[in-house]
């Protein structure tokens, strides 16, 4: 995406006029405009000149955001753009025209009003007295030029603006005024003064003054409240330090962080910022990285460990080779995220942008209307006029178009404060819109990482002789089974015994000679197969799988010694985070490669709703398209093979510490591996919706109400009467009502789950086991005709899970297919019992 910054925008009628200009240019795919930091997003093959000259076509100006490939200048531009610019040069403008505005407001109702005192030289001298309030609101009109300048530029370009329908309301009163003033002074000269005092009361001096006075004091406070939507990211790029303590030549050199490139050495001493993304390469401390995701606990660092931009080293020294550099540090991208999402449009936007396109121009006509209607009901020149003022400044397209953008870039800067990134507006709102969120198991229900749950010894044995054993064995082994063992032992302090002769054998079996002893291991099958086992340790070997978990025995001199299992086990908050969703209403699926039963017992401990075992890597994708069938879907992952499914659901969730690729294929990133963080995210995307709905409600409801109301439909039915000055301080305080009510965001708990409320479906999801079907071949001895192949094949039919037999006595073997997981020790037990023997079974 391109971004632009766009100048000359002061409501949502003007971003909707720049979107609909550039869309319009050949190339360009799709174009989103932001009022709130003026900025474009432009997507497609159209150059640069061609946009911007697009976007000057429609009466306004454009330049392309420079890049930098270098971290500093990078954040500095951007922290630049979003400088705000508009509240000190308002606030002199406003004071100014406060100045004046008083004098004049002293003069025109204090002194015809209450009778407060003036010069001599007025007394009497209405004429005088006029051409002062015409002097005073001249004034206050060139202070205010700006209003003029880009409501008449934009009603040339036949796209007019909020400042079209201020500098119409306000010329319209002085134009009315002056005209009133001159059929004064030609009634003074013909000395009339009953018609002269008839002229005072047509005076709308201190009204068009009022209006642009009021107008820039809502303005300034809107701009003041926007700036503040934008805290966040303006804090995150606060966070780079400018310097770095770089070693060259074997000195510590201070040199500017742009200067630093990838595979530098640098060094970080307590109480400093990390500079850029590196790899420590040795010492020990805690870092705080709370600035990058929202966890306020530091991380122990040391050699191996990874560190990132922008994060506080606390208590020791570290030395670290920089890895990232520039715009490529997570601190970097992560700006770039929450910088991207502010320049997109929620869908929910395009309703307020259709309305502000037509906005104005009806408002325009609405005002017309209003004072030929009210001249036509024998009302005087002068009360019409000031109804139709009435309704130009009270008409309020600012509201309307601020309401999505400022609660998005509210909404966004929390979730990036927390460690929970929206890659777009988008996926903002459609986040706290879905029904369905799909887990994949391991590294996000799961720890990702095998430890061992159970040291179970026999025949006299204690735990600490079994573990020495194992990991005698296991220390030559890559499984990732074995590291588990292996780092078990190594927490105990154990010492691995050197073994002789070790070979890796088939069927997860692994064999080596100790001290002259014999040494085996593997699964149950293997084990079995080398020595006898009682039914109680094949008991034991049923449960702890039914457990979820991998059971590993070891036996020395064809002696069982003990049965270690191991497991994925799940992570601390993962049941409690799913908890949560089910009580927001959604329906919780654990997706997972492993066997059923596995799967169901892991499953079973997370308390998710639905289980679909079984999935290879490539089949995520198609369950998740099935999913949707039933509502809308986030899918949560951390590995490569999650990337499809990531990209195919309504919503991806990469959890951070996962995969780039993961990360880059998913619309939400958590930077913190916690399943939490999910329900938070939802959380935040429905508390963001809520308060965009509440925004378009009142910006709506006032304009429906106001603008009725300024027409002066309520006088004869209330008596409701509402002057051109009243108008204009409400059309003020509407847009900073809606940026301050936006700005409540701020206070949201995302990760406070009392005030959680369950989505109504439209739909029943029902819990179903997905049909999985596997098959297995079997090699078997001893069948002779067609007799023995079908005792072979109703016997193997009869079995729970099996579905189909091909038996053939020519080719000695069975091919079993599956509806559920059937262990090969029941096949086999099964054919043997017809009098044949199973020497292999292959899946």
């Amino acid at each position: 995406m391109e971004q632009y910054t766009v100048t000359g925008m002061s409501c949502a009628a003007c971003s909707a006029r720049v979107e609909k200009a550039v869309s319009g240019v050949k190339g360009v795919t799709s174009c989103s405009v932001s009022l709130l930091t003026n900025s474009m997003g432009v997507e497609g093959t159209a150059s640069a000149e061609e946009i911007i000259a697009a976007v000057r076509d429609a009466g306004y100006d454009a330049s392309v955001k420079t890049a930098s490939k270098n971290q500093t200048s990078h954040l500095s531009s951007e922290e630049d753009t979003l400088k705000d610019r508009e509240t000190p040069v308002l606030k002199k403008r406003l004071i100014a025209s406060l100045g004046f505005w008083i004098i004049l407001m002293y003069v025109s109702m204090g002194h015809m009003m209450w009778g407060w005192p003036l010069p001599p030289f007025f007394n009497d001298n209405h004429v005088a007295m006029g051409l002062l309030q015409l002097l005073l609101t001249v004034i206050v009109m060139v202070i205010n030029q700006k209003f003029f300048v880009s409501g008449f530029k934009s009603l040339y370009h036949r796209s007019p603006n909020m400042d079209a329908l201020v500098s119409l309301g306000s010329t319209a009163a002085f134009v009315y005024s002056t005209i009133a003033l001159f059929a004064m002074t030609d009634a003074q000269v013909k000395g009339n003064s009953d018609e002269v005092i008839s002229y005072m009361h047509e005076f709308y001096f201190e009204s068009a003054a009022t209006i642009l006075t009021l107008i820039t004091l809502g303005k300034m406070l809107e701009a003041r409240s926007k700036g503040k939507t934008t805290d966040a990211l303006k804090g995150l790029m606060k966070l780079s330090p400018k310097t770095a303590t770089i070693l060259r030549d074997g000195k510590e050199i201070t040199a500017p962080v742009e200067q630093v490139t990838k595979g530098d050495i640098f060094v970080v001493r307590p109480g400093e910022n990390i500079p850029v993304d590196g790899t420590v390469l040795n010492g020990n401390s805690a870092v705080d990285e709370s600035t990058l995701t929202g966890e306020s606990i530091p991380v122990d660092k040391a050699s191996g460990s990874t560190v990132s931009a922008g994060t506080l080293n606390q208590s020791g020294f570290l030395r670290c080779e920089a890895t990232r550099v520039g715009e490529n540090t997570t601190l970097s991208q992560i700006i770039q995220m929450v910088s991207d999402a502010a320049a997109t449009k929620a869908p929910i936007a395009k309703v307020a942008d259709k309305v502000s396109g037509v906005f104005v121009p009806a408002v325009i006509i609405i005002a017309v209307i209003t004072v030929i209607a009210w001249l036509i009901a024998g009302k005087t020149m002068g009360f019409a006029l000031a109804r139709g003022i009435s309704v130009l400044v009270i008409s309020c397209p600012c509201a309307l178009g601020l309401a999505t953008p400022v609660a998005i870039m509210v909404g966004n800067g929390m979730g990036a404060k927390n460690g929970i990134l929206f890659k777009t507006a988008v996926s903002l709102e459609k986040t706290g819109r879905t029904q369905i969120v799909a887990l994949d198991k391991t590294g996000t229900i799961t720890k990702g990482e095998p430890t061992v749950t159970d040291m179970i010894a026999i025949n006299g044995r204690s735990e600490s002789e079994l573990l020495s054993i194992a990991y005698a064995l296991e220390k030559k082994s890559e499984h990732p089974l074995a590291k588990a063992i292996n780092q078990k032992a190594e927490q105990e302090g154990l010492l691995a015994d050197e073994v002789e002769d070790f070979q890796a054998l088939p069927g997860n079996g692994l064999t080596a000679v100790l001290n002259g002893s014999t040494l085996s291991g593997g699964s149950y099958q293997f084990i079995s197969g080398k020595i006898q086992t009682s039914d109680e340790i094949k008991l034991k070997y049923e449960q702890l799988s039914e457990e979820g978990k991998t059971p590993l025995f070891f036996a020395l001199n064809d002696e069982l010694a003990g049965i270690i299992a191991v497991a994925d086990t799940i992570k601390e908050d993962s049941p409690c985070a799913i908890k949560e969703m089910q009580n927001m209403g959604l329906h919780v699926v654990m997706l997972t490669g492993d066997n059923e039963r596995t799967a169901k017992a892991i499953g079973a401990k997370a308390g998710v709703n639905e289980v679909i075992a079984e999935v290879l890597p490539d089949g995520k994708e198609s369950v998740i398209r099935k999913l949707q069938q039933k509502g809308k879907v986030i899918m949560v992952g951390d590995g490569i093979n999650d990337a499809p499914a990531l990209t195919s659901a309504d919503i991806g969730v990469a959890i951070g510490a996962g995969a780039d690729v993961a990360i880059d294929a998913a619309d939400v990133v958590l930077m913190k591996s916690c399943l939490s963080d999910v329900p938070a995210a939802i959380r935040l995307s429905r508390a963001t919706l809520k308060n965009i709905h509440e925004n378009l409600f009142w910006a709506f409801i006032y304009n429906i109400i106001g603008i009725p109301l300024a027409a002066g439909l309520f006088i004869n039915l209330l008596g409701w009467q509402l002057n051109p000055m009243f108008a204009s301080l409400a059309m003020s305080l509407s847009s900073f009502s809606v940026v301050t009510n936006a700005l409540r965001l701020n206070f949201f708990r995302m990760h406070d789950s009392k005030r959680d409320h369950k989505i109504k479906n439209k739909f029943k999801i029902t819990t179903e086991k997905e049909t999985k079907s596997m098959t297995k071949t079997l090699k078997i001895e001893g069948m002779m005709c067609e007799h023995c192949e079908m005792h072979t094949k109703k016997a193997l039919e009869a079995l729970d899970g099996v579905t189909k037999a091909e038996v053939s006595h020519k080719t000695g073997t069975a091919v079993v297919t599956l509806e559920k997981d059937v262990s090969d020790d029941i096949l086999k037990q099964a054919v043997a019992d017809q009098g044949y023997k199973v020497t292999d079974i292959q899946c």
